[in-house]
């Protein structure tokens, strides 16, 4: 709604809500986790007055389920919204119905299939909320945007004086996200960065019109994080109103600790056990009880998300177990995706061998014990029980087990990747691997293996979904440069694995300001402002030390759960509806109605390596 407009007088305590985000059906990064786990609370203050929208994709597309709607006013919208020609009205596909989107083609920037799409659904979310205002008269309407693919409506919402309060809020700043990705000292020089001509320069500039109208046009501003508030302001010029951060859905993980944790941590490490075997066959000389698992995992931003400092102290790590003759060996995962061709074939076939060896084992095990039974049967009088080794294994398992364990000779190298890469020779990960010269040889005592796909329980290779694969290892490293939140480090957390992340992350920042000393929850944060790989040996060093201590999901479930910090949501959405309908809201003297049970963000103080991470106070 436009400044001075006369809004009808519309019910605001029973709202509606639409949330719109580009991940409400596909994976790409944290939105995808934020959806479906506050879905839950979300719909617990709303019931059928909240709707998810989000484009449907080929990937999304074996995930949904079509459910009849049961908002009348919703299908009559959609029903309206076909008799105009448009047959798939979410798909993110402009090629799919041309002729009713002839009016915006000039709107697409050439060469962006990207930002074609997203303006596409831009224009038909607006749309959508425009024939839905004009039906629904009676509640007040809220929309809940998600970063700038979704942003699109906010601004043509406004220009046509759509009856519609808009929340939009940014879990990382494109600018931010590119200029960090450019090995920038971005923090300490965020003032001054010439925002258009930065822009321009990486050819996201078309982008960030988009992401920066989204923030201004839209009734209320938030992010997920104080560093990522303090981003904003300076790359999209506006202060947002509030910070929601990401949280979890703790009784699903709380539930599984309290009645299954020990058997689920013994079946996942059981089943990495098994995937490190046969991964290492031919090369399997370390004993895996005396064997560490750590990983990183995240979207594929090789300097944002810290690979470059994990692999750099990996190199470290296995410099000094080699100086201390260690026989302990750590196996370090790298899950990031990336585009990949298929599995190697050496990675079926080392999964197939030993699968082989271990089905030959338990038949000569099974024939074995009924030997050794028959002999204890028959054992002489005097109660002496003599067994040969002859007499339990046959010449027959004999050669059969040699004829097994001949197949897992190995005469090449071990690999340190699970699939055949699109570009293997340029891709970063794999070019600092050998730089570093983690072959996974047997001298090496830290080995690598680079899994550049996500997890699922259906993998062929490593069949574990994610969530169980953080279960099997014993830390998780994820020492980022730019991370607005971060969720893999809370999701160690709640499942009771230690972690590692960074002062310079959105969730490292949120458990400085609520924890007094977050190592006593296993979780340790180090410091990467002044951003200089020497940060690694703090990493490794605190790595030896964080896994003698489980976190303790008890005292952490207020602090991490949707049920507490949800509500930073609800009072976004009540400052929308405030500034809207400030009649409907009581205000106290001396209050303004934008400060009323509402998180307002101060403006920061930056400056050169403070004592803390810059942030919001």
């Amino acid at each position: 709604m436009t400044e001075g407009q006369s809004a009808p007088k519309r019910d605001v305590q029973n709202h509606h809500l639409f949330e719109c985000a580009w991940e409400v059906a596909t994976k790409v990064g944290g939105i995808y986790t934020v959806i479906p786990t506050k879905v839950l609370v979300t719909i617990a203050e709303y019931g059928d007055r909240y709707i998810l929208i989000g484009p449907l994709t080929n990937k999304s597309a074996m995930e949904v389920r079509v459910l009849d709607l049961v908002d009348p006013v919703v299908a009559t919208t959609l029903e309206a919204m076909r008799s105009h020609g448009v047959k798939k009205l979410f798909t993110s596909s402009r090629r799919a119905e041309r002729g009713p989107m002839e009016p915006w083609r000039h709107l697409y920037p050439p060469h962006d299939a990207e930002t074609n799409d997203v303006i596409l659904f831009g224009y038909r979310m607006a749309w959508f909320l425009g024939e839905y205002a004009s039906q629904q008269l009676d509640a007040a309407i809220v929309s809940h945007f998600h970063e700038w693919q979704a942003g699109v409506a906010i601004p043509i919402c406004r220009k046509r004086q759509i009856d519609v309060m808009t929340v939009f809020t940014t879990h990382a700043t494109l600018l931010g996200r590119y200029l960090c990705a450019g090995s920038v000292d971005f923090y300490n020089n965020l003032r001054y960065f010439d925002i258009d001509h930065e822009a321009g320069k990486r050819g996201i500039y078309h982008r960030y019109c988009i992401e920066r109208a989204s923030v201004h046009c839209a009734d209320v501003f938030t992010t997920v994080s104080h560093i990522t508030a303090l981003e904003a302001e300076y790359l999209l010029k506006r202060r947002p109103d509030g910070v929601v951060p990401n949280s979890l859905n703790i009784n699903k993980f709380q539930r599984k600790y309290e009645h299954e944790s020990e058997n689920l941590y013994a079946i996942a490490r059981t089943k990495i056990h098994g995937f490190v075997r046969g991964h290492f066959y031919g090369h399997y000389d370390f004993d895996l009880e005396n064997t560490l698992y750590i990983f990183t995992a995240g979207r594929y931003e090789y300097r944002n998300k810290g690979a470059d400092m994990f692999i750099e102290s990996l190199a470290r790590l296995d410099y000094r177990l080699k100086r201390l003759d260690s026989k302990t060996t750590v196996v370090a995962f790298i899950i990031i995706p990336t585009s990949t061709n298929s599995y190697t074939i050496e990675a079926f076939k080392g999964q197939a061998l030993v699968r082989q060896l271990q089905e030959t084992v338990t038949e000569i095990q099974k024939r074995t014990g009924d030997r050794l039974l028959d002999h204890a049967l028959r054992f002489h009088s005097e109660g002496k029980l003599e067994v040969e080794p002859s007499d339990l294994l046959s010449s027959e398992d004999q050669v059969l087990l040699k004829q097994r364990i001949s197949a897992l000779k190995r005469t090449s190298l071990l690999p340190f990747v699970t699939h055949n890469m699109v570009d293997d020779t340029n891709d970063p990960i794999l070019t600092q691997i050998r730089r570093v010269k983690l072959f996974n040889s047997h001298e090496n005592r830290v080995k690598t293996v680079f899994h550049p796909d996500f997890l699922t329980s259906s993998n062929p290779i490593l069949g574990l979904d994610y969530e169980e694969f953080v279960r099997g290892c014993h830390l998780g490293v994820f020492p980022s440069y730019y991370e607005p939140w971060g969720y893999t480090p809370a999701e160690c957390t709640v499942l009771g694995i230690p972690s590692i992340t960074a002062n310079l992350s959105g969730f490292g920042c949120f458990m400085q300001d609520t924890i007094e000393r977050p190592e006593d929850e296993s979780c340790y944060i180090i410091d990467r402002r002044t951003n200089l790989f020497e940060q690694s040996d703090s990493a490794t060093r605190h790595g030896g030390s964080v896994l003698i201590s489980i976190a303790r999901i008890e005292s952490l479930s207020p602090l991490l759960d949707w049920k507490t910090l949800g509500v930073k949501y609800t009072k976004s959405r009540q400052l929308a509806l405030r500034r809207a309908y400030p009649d409907a809201f009581l205000v106290t003297d001396g209050e303004s109605d934008e400060e009323v049970d509402y998180f307002v963000v101060s403006k920061p103080d930056l400056f050169r390596y403070p004592d803390r991470l810059p942030h919001l106070k």
